[in-house]
């Protein structure tokens, strides 16, 4: 007799979890200020910096935790391929649709969260390019990804120096400059 597939209650926890985590990271771009428009047209005019010190924040917690249990062999590095092309066409995009909007894929679902219905544009903009994506990925893969291709690279494979030597001295200046701008800003 055969067993029924674990798949499927798998399936179903993966999504709930992927719910619960979407949920509290809204939760924590909306408590951290970084979904408000007011927040987000001050980083582009160079007057409010919340974001920037959220964002590195965000990338020395994730590298030193990343690298620490890479390091330890607890998980296992998914690198992506760089590819300049994809990834200078994809910047410009997200740029300028964020210059237009002020809000990124993930602010602007917490803007929309706590109600600022303009984030609905964004939403559409997003949904639109990930539909247009999706129709013409086959093509984008024999043209655009081949763009400047580099192989999977990681920040340690660029200097000659141990890779925790390149993670701690990155989160050095990391820190230093969060500290900076936190004297700077006065917030």
């Amino acid at each position: 007799m055969n067993q029924p597939s674990a798949e499927p209650h798998s399936q179903a926890k993966k999504l709930a979890l992927a719910a619960v985590f979407g949920l509290a990271f809204g939760f924590l771009l909306q408590k951290g200020g970084v979904a408000k428009f007011n927040v987000l047209i001050g980083v582009l005019l160079l007057q409010d910096f919340t974001v920037v010190k959220v964002m590195m924040t965000a990338i020395l917690v994730g590298m030193v935790g990343v690298f620490t249990l890479n390091a330890l062999g607890k998980v296992k590095l998914h690198i992506q391929p760089m590819r300049l092309g994809a990834q200078i066409i994809g910047g410009l995009i997200f740029g300028v649709g964020f210059a237009l909007l002020a809000y990124c894929p993930g602010t602007g679902a917490a803007a929309l969260g706590q109600g600022n219905w303009d984030a609905l544009f964004g939403i559409a903009g997003l949904t639109a390019g990930s539909y247009l994506f999706a129709e013409w990925s086959e093509q984008i893969s024999q043209t655009i990804h081949k763009w400047g291709e580099k192989g999977k690279l990681t920040l340690p494979d660029l200097w000659p120096a141990h890779r925790s030597l390149v993670v701690a001295g990155s989160a050095l200046v990391l820190s230093v400059v969060l500290i900076a701008l936190e004297h700077w800003t006065g917030r």
